[in-house]
């Protein structure tokens, strides 16, 4: 594995990477409702706020704007994904290689593995391909782990979020993305099961600055060093009233009421 808290992920051992990889993976949907959101320079702005560690993009988002940012935004590039207009079983096209990613200067790289999907095998066997590249170029390599197919039940019950960080650990990864499991315990859990593994937990969608903060805050306290997220950010108004209170929540560990009275 790679060394974390000298990462360029890390930042005293803690995570926030600020993803905006949803253009591909949902579509314009996910722009509606605030103008702007839909323009990459606005994120990429975003991510120079002193709390994200790095800014998680596709490759054309890259090639096109990391380049006025490298200075100040450390960029984490998403090596797969699909469309929203994909309708089979739960897969992700390889859309960039590691040494490419690394030729436009991404500090860490990022994959999808669908755990349960029908096409986990082919998945798998192209995650090894590139967590085995990234360890020759000593970048960090950070999976979203997101258990889902038509055989799965449940992909948010604490058994399954436990196996999505351990599957994680046993392939390679430096840090699982998972989603929340609902619970601080049941986050503790997912934690313990990913070893070495760093854990983050998946922003998911857009709710109230309270309820977003408190489970971010359960995070922490379960023992995950931090978060990737996307729209709880970057579809607000101001993200910097966000990032301030997600600044104190994981790298001070204030309260929730704290970290909303820094950021009012």
């Amino acid at each position: 594995m790679q060394p974390f808290d000298d990462s360029p992920l890390a930042r005293d051992g803690k995570v926030l990477i600020l993803a905006y990889d949803h253009g591909l993976e949902h579509g314009p949907v996910d722009f509606e409702g605030l103008d702007g959101s839909e323009d990459p320079a606005r994120t990429f702005e975003a991510a120079t706020h002193p709390a994200v560690t790095s800014l998680a993009v596709q490759k054309g988002p890259a090639e096109a704007y990391y380049p006025s940012y490298e200075d100040d935004v450390d960029l984490l590039l998403k090596l797969n994904g699909t469309s929203n207009l994909w309708m089979g079983e739960p897969d992700s096209a390889v859309n960039c290689t590691v040494d490419y990613a690394h030729e436009i200067g991404a500090s860490s790289v990022g994959f999808t593995v669908y755990g349960g999907s029908n096409n986990e095998i082919e998945m798998v066997e192209e995650f090894r391909d590139a967590q085995e590249a990234a360890r020759h170029r000593d970048l960090p390599v950070v999976m979203w782990s997101y258990p889902r197919g038509q055989g799965l039940k449940n992909d948010t019950s604490p058994d399954t979020i436990a196996y999505a960080a351990r599957q994680a650990h046993e392939l390679g990864a430096d840090v699982a993305k998972v989603k929340y499991p609902g619970s601080q315990a049941a986050m503790e859990h997912a934690v313990s099961m990913a070893g070495k593994t760093k854990v983050v937990m998946s922003g998911g969608s857009k709710t109230t600055d309270r309820e977003f903060l408190s489970s971010v805050k359960s995070v922490i306290d379960a023992g995950g060093v931090g978060l990737a997220v996307g729209r709880n950010v970057w579809q607000r108004e101001d993200p910097t009233h966000i990032l301030d209170a997600l600044e104190a929540v994981i790298f001070d560990e204030t309260s929730v009421d704290e970290a909303l009275d820094r950021a009012a």
